[in-house]
C-alpha cells in the first residue's frame, strides 16, 4: 500500500473500524485519580463517567508524545511509501505539534494534517482519506480534498453542562453562557479550532430545531453531503436528533453514530450530543 493513515484516539471512530481499515491510531492520556490511562486502551468513556459520578475530580488530559507518533510512523513506513496523519485541532490539544516532531525524523514521508476539529469532525474525514486512497489518490490530492471538505463543514453539538469545558479551559468563546444558562440550552460549534458558541435555546426541542434548521440551510446545493452523529454516554440522547434529521433531509448520506471516547468527554461531559456535516464532493 504506497500510503497509510495514522489518526488519534479523539477522532472516537467506530469499534473496530481502525483496524478493519487499516488504520494507526495513536492513543491521548487521560488522568484520573493520580493515575494515567490510554484513552480507549485502559479507560472508556462509561468508565471515565462513572468515577466522576462516583465523587472523582473531572480528568485531566495529554497528548501522545513524539516518540509514541515515531513508533506508528516506523510501523506504517515498513508497509507504505507516505504517511498521512489526521489530527485533532492544535487548537485544542498538542497533538499536532508533537505528530509533527516525529514526523521530522522521515525525511519528508510523513505529513500532518491539522483537522481544526474533534471527534466525529476527526473520523469523518479519516474515513474520507480511506475512500480517496483506496480509490487511488496520492497523499497531496487527498489533503486538499480533506482540507476542502473541512472548510466548507458544519458541527454542532450541545452538552448537559459547560463545568466539563470550563475545568479543561477549552471553553473559549462559550463562556458567554457561564451564569445564565437557566432554562437555556448553549448549541456550541467549533470556529478556527476552538469551541464557540452558535445559537442558544429555550429547552431541548428548541435546540433540536435550531440544530436540524442549520442542517437543512447548509446542506443546500450540496454536492455530496454526509453527516455523522456524536454521543456521549447516553446513546439515546442524539437518538431525537437524528429522527429530526432523517425526516426532514432523507436525502442526506449518514456515515456513523459515534460515541465519544474518554479523552473528548473529559472535556464536554455526559450528555453530550451533536453532528458533523461535510460535503465529499466539495473541490479543493
Amino acid at each position: 500500500m504506497p500510503l497509510a493513515l495514522v489518526t488519534d484516539s479523539t477522532a472516537d471512530l467506530p469499534p473496530g473500524w481502525a483496524e478493519a481499515h487499516g488504520v494507526r491510531v495513536v492513543p491521548l492520556y487521560v488522568h484520573l485519580q493520580g493515575k494515567t490511562y490510554k484513552d480507549g486502551v485502559d479507560l472508556t468513556a462509561g468508565e471515565l463517567v462513572r468515577a466522576v459520578q462516583a465523587g472523582a475530580e473531572i480528568p485531566t488530559t495529554s497528548q501522545p508524545t513524539p516518540e509514541d507518533f515515531k513508533a506508528a510512523y516506523a510501523e506504517a513506513l515498513a508497509e507504505a511509501d507516505q504517511v498521512l496523519s489526521i489530527h485533532i485541532s492544535s487548537k485544542l490539544s498538542g497533538t499536532v505539534q508533537s505528530a509533527r516532531m516525529a514526523a521530522e525524523a522521515f525525511g519528508g514521508r510523513v505529513r500532518v494534517y491539522d483537522t481544526l476539529e474533534a471527534s466525529a469532525g476527526i473520523g469523518a474525514l479519516v474515513m474520507l482519506a480511506d475512500e480517496l486512497r483506496r480509490a487511488g489518490l496520492d497523499a497531496e490530492a487527498i489533503l486538499k480534498r480533506l482540507q476542502a471538505a473541512q472548510s466548507g463543514s458544519l458541527l454542532r453539538f450541545t452538552v448537559a453542562s459547560l463545568e466539563f469545558l470550563k475545568k479543561n479551559g477549552r471553553i473559549g468563546g462559550a463562556a458567554a453562557f457561564l451564569g445564565g444558562l437557566l432554562r437555556i440550552k448553549p448549541i456550541l460549534t467549533l470556529a478556527e479550532g476552538r469551541v464557540e458558541p452558535a445559537g442558544k435555546a429555550r429547552g431541548e426541542k428548541r435546540a433540536l430545531a435550531e440544530m436540524t434548521a442549520a442542517l437543512k440551510d447548509w446542506s443546500q446545493g450540496r454536492r455530496e453531503p454526509r453527516v455523522a452523529y456524536l454521543y456521549a454516554g447516553d446513546p439515546a440522547a442524539v437518538e431525537p436528533l437524528k429522527a429530526r434529521i432523517r425526516a426532514e433531509l432523507p436525502e442526506l448520506k449518514e456515515l456513523y453514530t459515534g460515541e465519544l471516547g474518554a479523552v473528548i468527554t473529559s472535556h464536554v461531559g455526559p450528555g453530550t450530543y451533536g453532528f458533523f456535516a461535510f460535503d465529499a464532493g466539495q473541490a479543493p
